[in-house]
């Protein structure tokens, strides 16, 4: 069933990464803007943990690295830089500074003139910086409708009803928008242990169709 969103006149979608709000929101956020709604995007860590030992991209590189591309993929989309939000929280660290996230995040949120809806990560999703970014906004109070989008899948097969927005353009333009991500996609080599995103990962981010879970108050 599709998402319905005639009503929605300002959205707020939160990413604990950088570039999980391309990867969990694209289509809806293009399908928003296509409506003439106001779209701010939080996103709430650094990045910098994804090649923590790289000798050529130190954090301070990487961090301005990462939120370089979330911009330019977010341009894309029609979202421009007045409208995000870089929390720079520790990457991986957010569910150990659980009260830190939970009071940034807050204080993010509060910024923005009252949204129609707000858009983040499950609680369910497998990664624990997803988990408590979904945490810190359940504890936000608002009246409004809340989304919940999944980037990494539960460890338990779970059946939920979803709600769809398809992204114009369809799995090109996804993978498209994903690799905008660079440092995320193998561009830096010198780290051993650093993430990429694998190619059969790859193919699931770019899925065209999102999947949302609408909750009840």
């Amino acid at each position: 069933m599709k998402l319905g969103l005639g009503r929605v006149c300002r959205a707020v979608i939160v990413a604990p990464h950088p570039d999980d709000e391309v990867i969990g929101a694209a289509g809806l956020i293009q399908a928003l803007r296509r409506r003439g709604a106001d779209v701010s995007v939080i996103v709430v860590s650094d990045g910098a943990a994804s090649h923590p030992n790289s000798p050529t991209w130190p954090a301070h590189r990487l961090i301005a690295a990462r939120e370089k591309e979330s911009l330019h993929a977010l341009r894309r989309l029609d979202v421009g830089r007045g409208a995000v939000t870089f929390l720079r929280l520790p990457d991986g660290g957010l569910s150990t500074h659980g009260d830190r996230c939970r009071d940034a995040l807050h204080r993010a949120l509060r910024r923005h003139r009252k949204p129609d809806v707000l858009v983040g990560p499950a609680a369910t999703d497998a990664h624990p910086d997803h988990r408590a970014v979904a945490l810190a906004l359940g504890q936000f109070r608002f009246g409004g409708r809340r989304l919940t989008y999944q980037v990494w899948p539960p460890q338990r097969r779970m059946v939920v009803r979803c709600r769809t927005v398809s992204l114009s353009g369809g799995a090109a333009a996804k993978r498209s928008l994903i690799r905008a991500h660079r440092t995320q996609l193998g561009a830096i080599a010198d780290d051993p242990h650093g993430f990429a995103i694998a190619r059969h990962e790859l193919a699931v981010f770019a899925h065209p169709v999102e999947r949302f879970v609408e909750e009840r108050r």
